[in-house]
């Protein structure tokens, strides 16, 4: 099967899709484009936020009107009814990197990567946590160039992440209690064309993961294993997430950034049901 096109965005580069229970919108970034989108798809209406730098990935929050965002260079709140924008801490301040992929634990601990945006670009980013006392936290991952795929397994144990580059998902055991990680290994290597970027876990374990460059999305079973692949009419996926009053419906962001004459869907947010899978509702920040 193939997702269909729901938002005619055409970002730069659509990242950190996630879907609102509470309000039944899907939020996504444009991270070149600094701007925060939402769609509802209930009423079809889809508003946009400028943000004041880049917005690399963000998070829902146990307030409703609120977010936690991870800008370029800092992480901060984010006030969806006002605008207003809180900062809470600087990240890799004089590295030449950003902010990028991140996604909450299932304690609501907001962990993500970086991003090394010049050429070569070496491995000199690092994985974080921002913990429920707003402590950062380095964790104890290798260094990557391009941090990303960072999700975690339905019982939080497993937290799964990628250096794009290196083509190769990977995972380790997560200490639900402490965060402690341990028993770093392979997960899956990508087949064929494309770069792993972001993902998402389903209800019953499997990794769902945006490969870039490939224009599809494939389901790991919990073993590794290739389950299937979905098409978009999109050659750079970025990030997958599952919504919808049933979480059976698939959303995928996608980007124009790179290419040289851009198709018509390129940049756009897409959707899809997928029949007999369910997603979990989205881990919130919880401060």
């Amino acid at each position: 099967m193939m997702l269909e096109l729901m938002v005619d965005a055409k970002n730069a580069l659509g990242e950190c899709v996630l879907w609102c229970e509470r309000s039944g919108r899907v939020f996504w970034t444009d991270i070149l484009g600094s701007t925060l989108w939402a769609h509802h798809p209930a009423t079809g209406v889809t508003r946009s936020w400028t943000m004041p730098e880049r917005l690399a990935s963000f998070a829902l929050t146990d307030h409703d009107e609120r977010l936690l965002v991870g800008l370029a260079t800092r992480l901060a709140f984010f006030e969806l009814d006002s605008g207003v924008v809180t900062s809470i801490c600087e990240v890799e301040a004089g590295l030449s990197t950003r902010l990028n992929d991140g996604r909450c634990d299932r304690q609501g601990r907001f962990v993500f990567g970086t991003f090394n945006e010049v050429e070569p670009r070496l491995p000199i980013g690092s994985f974080y946590r921002l913990n429920r006392d707003l402590r950062l936290e380095l964790l104890q991952l290798p260094h990557v160039a391009i941090a990303n795929s960072i999700c975690f397994s339905p019982d939080g144990a497993t937290m799964y992440y990628c250096d794009s580059p290196d083509r190769v998902i990977r995972c380790c055991d997560y200490d639900v209690v402490s965060g402690a990680l341990s028993n770093l290994r392979v997960f899956a290597q990508v087949e064929g064309e494309g770069e792993p970027d972001g993902s998402c876990v389903d209800a019953r374990g499997y990794v769902w993961n945006a490969q870039w460059g490939a224009g599809k999305l494939v389901r790991y079973a919990p073993d590794g294993s290739i389950d299937r692949s979905v098409a978009l009419p999109a050659s750079q996926p970025s990030c997958v997430a599952f919504g919808g009053a049933l979480l059976d419906q698939l959303y995928a962001t996608s980007a124009r950034v790179g290419l040289a004459a851009p198709g018509a869907a390129d940049g756009g947010l897409f959707t899809g049901t997928m029949p007999g899978v369910r997603g979990l509702p989205e881990s919130r920040f919880v401060c």
